[in-house]
């Protein structure tokens, strides 16, 4: 399996480049050259295994460098922490089926992808004898589970970038808590998309990006977007098992990384497995606004209480315009020049495609505080926030014959102030959230200035 650039710049390169390349030289995002095909046979194959023996069925498809036996080790540590034995269990609650993928050590969705990339660059750079400084940025959850990925390991060091203020106090604390000699938090003053450009702007810079070996943890790593291919084909299994042949999802998303990899999954997977993505935005809509008038447009961000999603640039948008560009690089970098200049892309021509590969609603903050108190009263089931986007989404679009499977992003107990504004009642936090309050914590809060930032890394930066 090669990897190319949605922009069409670079050489193909193999698995492990891509992963240790992060963005791309030519400021696109990596993507297979061709995607793997799977036939009924073997997809049939998947339905009863558990969650550790069939990711590394589905990732030995885009990883071809790795030996199967270095992949089953890095599954199986990746995987270890997890307090479900299934990894992310499927349950059913009003009407749909919750997909729970926050058993992780941080309590997010992003420890099923981070855990993963932290084991995998550790293997490489140890394979390399060489260094690593991880740069990211964070709209709450990515930061976590990238530190928890990477805390302790040899031959990294993390840089992560959070919105001063404009996360949630436990997110905060699950960051700067750890205090381990290679973590270093960084708040910096302004949103996550002021964050988001200034790690694009400096992986940019090639000269910097190759000096301080620089990797990337955002979404904008292709394997994130792959490992998160995995709870997908998992669910559907699940499912399937039991005679469905067929499933809609529906995804609360801000970044477009998640959703994507179900499209990924979708294509994957035969001809209708997957029927409908639902995408699920805030009152930050860029995304819904792109999938139902075809303008992919900047606005301006909105506090709300999923701020995992306050996003008005979504990073991993650029993949999906590839496929809807029929794979052309040039057409994507002129579009992307485009955005960058004026910030919209009129791809209304293009509307029943999206159609076609979407449905999208916004969800209001009072929709979402209904769904939670709801689900509470009725099911006796606490959804966080950002679930409870992606579950009022899946009702609104609901088909009797075919189940719904809601993405469940964060453990409530993160979001404890939205819970109890909707319940009255405050969730009770796992004895590994609790313990936080007590704990020494460390940040530094800069200005949202890429020279101010790549000032800090360079006194810190490892060096090879």
């Amino acid at each position: 399996m090669r990897y190319i650039s949605t922009r069409g710049g670079i050489d193909p390169v193999g698995f492990s480049d891509a992963v240790m390349m992060g963005l791309a030289t030519d400021g696109g995002l990596l993507l297979p050259e061709t995607l793997p095909s799977v036939d009924q046979h073997t997809v049939s194959g998947w339905s009863n295994l558990p969650y550790q023996y069939l990711a590394v069925e589905i990732l030995s498809l885009f990883i071809d460098d790795l030996s199967r036996t270095e992949l089953e080790d890095l599954v199986e540590r990746s995987y270890a922490r997890f307090r479900h034995h299934q990894v992310t269990p499927v349950t059913r609650c009003g009407g749909v089926y919750i997909l729970e993928l926050f058993h992780g050590p941080t309590f997010a969705f992003k420890d099923v992808a981070l855990q993963l990339l932290g084991n995998i660059f550790e293997l490489l750079l140890k394979k390399r004898s060489a260094s690593m400084n991880i740069l990211g940025a964070t709209s709450g959850d990515t930061g976590s589970a990238a530190i928890h990925g990477v805390r302790g390991k040899d031959g990294i060091n993390i840089f992560i970038l959070h919105p001063d203020g404009r996360i949630s106090p436990i997110q905060k604390l699950q960051m700067t808590t750890v205090t381990d000699p290679n973590v270093f938090n960084i708040a910096i003053r302004g949103t996550f998309d002021d964050g988001q450009a200034i790690v694009k702007e400096i992986f940019n810079d090639l000269e910097f990006k190759e000096k301080y070996h620089l990797g990337a943890v955002n979404s904008i790593n292709w394997a994130r977007v792959m490992a998160q291919i995995v709870y997908y084909v998992f669910a559907w299994s699940k499912l399937h098992a039991h005679g469905c042949d067929s499933v809609d999802f529906s995804v609360p998303t801000g970044n477009f990384g998640d959703i994507f990899a179900g499209y990924m999954a979708r294509r994957l997977l035969p001809p209708g497995a997957i029927n409908r993505l639902i995408l699920a935005t805030n009152a930050n809509d860029l995304l819904c606004r792109f999938v139902n008038q075809g303008i992919y447009s900047r606005g301006t961000v909105q506090a709300t209480s999923s701020p995992s999603m306050d996003i008005q640039v979504a990073s991993n948008f650029e993949r999906y315009l590839y496929y809807l560009r029929d794979e052309n690089g040039a057409a994507v970098k002129a579009d992307m020049q485009q955005f960058d200049n004026t910030g919209q892309i009129d791809l209304s021509a293009l509307r029943q495609r999206v159609r076609e590969d979407f449905v999208s609603v916004s969800v209001s903050e009072a929709e979402v505080m209904e769904t939670i108190r709801t689900f509470h009263r009725d099911g006796d089931y606490l959804l966080d926030p950002h679930t409870a986007v992606g579950v009022r989404a899946g009702l609104t679009f609901r088909h009797e014959k075919r189940p719904m499977i809601c993405l469940a992003t964060a453990h409530p107990a993160k979001f404890g102030e939205a819970v109890h504004e909707a319940t009255g009642q405050d969730p009770e936090l796992p004895p590994a959230l609790a313990e936080l309050t007590d704990r020494e914590s460390r940040c530094e809060v800069l200005d949202a200035d890429p020279e101010v930032i790549k000032t800090y890394i360079a006194a810190h930066a490892l060096e090879s």
